[in-house]
């Protein structure tokens, strides 16, 4: 059954990496759609475009009469300007104030996986700290702890790929052995539009991961082996992640505030200590393998193009 069906579902972040799939994949499933932008954007011409900003309140007035449910996909962590943490805190609040005033009824936001208490890195602890102020509208929030998604043109696929086709011998530090578990991306849009109809999931948090648990470094050389590659790993225990960030830099497209975020993560396992997710919305989740083959193809389709 679906809910919200008689009103505009917002995205927020809808420009981004999950947003532009999640629009398509609502269009899809025949949902009204509006997208909350700071700029615009090639989407959908079925989704409405509204400009406006999160770090600014007032250019917020109307875009969200009429919503039900919104998607929370905003965070400030390539922005470049100022501490990202600060910008996605006070981003947050102000959406939480324009909900309030709006009357939405729920907000489903996607977040970061990772362990709880004070060693968590600085975007995961900022992820958290986000659904945290959500929680506290007067709205039911939905939140979803995201393992690394994999998927073309998602940062994690980006700077891992980048450095498996350019860098055939890699000095990392020991946390390249930390313990995660990769999810596809169309699992992660199954589980963001599943949430939207399954009304057991209002108000929840959930961990979401893929089939397998990895290493970063199996990772890697898994993605080696998918095309082709050798690839020789040697972890070092002098290596920094600050340190590692700037060869990331060097030799990724990542934008190098991310990929010190991305790096500093690796000391964080980021692995599903609940799985009732699965139970609500069952999927046939994706083999890591079969996600790194959908998102190759993806790539050189869009290399081609």
């Amino acid at each position: 059954m679906k809910i919200a069906e008689s009103k505009k579902i917002l995205v927020t972040g809808a420009g981004g990496f999950i947003g532009r799939r999640l629009v398509a994949k609502l269009l899809e499933k025949g949902y009204s759609v509006r997208c909350l932008l700071r700029k615009p954007a090639d989407l959908p011409k079925e989704a409405e475009q509204l400009l406006g900003d999160l770090l600014q309140p007032d250019s917020l007035t109307g875009g969200l009469a009429g919503i039900n449910t919104a998607y929370y996909l905003v965070h400030s962590m390539g922005a470049g300007k100022g501490d990202f943490a600060e910008q996605d805190r006070l981003a947050a609040r102000n959406f939480v104030v324009a909900a309030n005033a709006a009357g939405i009824e729920r907000t489903i936001y996607l977040g970061g996986l990772g362990e709880t208490g004070d060693n968590l890195s600085h975007h995961l602890a900022s992820r958290l700290e986000v659904a945290e102020i959500l929680q506290s509208g007067n709205f039911k929030t939905t939140f979803l702890r995201a393992a690394v998604i994999i998927g073309y043109g998602g940062a994690s696929y980006d700077m891992v790929h980048s450095l498996v086709k350019r860098l055939p011998v890699m000095i990392t530090p020991r946390w390249v052995s930390t313990r995660n578990q990769p999810i596809a991306v169309n699992d992660v849009i199954a589980y963001l539009t599943g949430c939207l109809e399954e009304p057991a999931t209002t108000g929840g948090t959930f961990d979401i991961g893929g089939p397998e648990i990895l290493t970063y470094k199996e990772m890697m050389e898994r993605f080696a082996a998918i095309e082709g590659k050798h690839l020789l790993i040697i972890p070092v225990p002098v290596l920094t992640p600050k340190l590692s960030s700037y060869w990331v830099g060097l030799v990724t497209p990542v934008k190098s505030a991310i990929a010190i975020a991305l790096i500093e993560g690796l000391k964080n396992e980021v692995i599903c200590r609940d799985n009732r997710i699965r139970e609500l919305i069952p999927l046939r989740l994706t083999p890591f393998d079969e996600a790194l083959t959908t998102a190759l193809a993806e790539q050189q389709k869009g290399e081609t193009a």
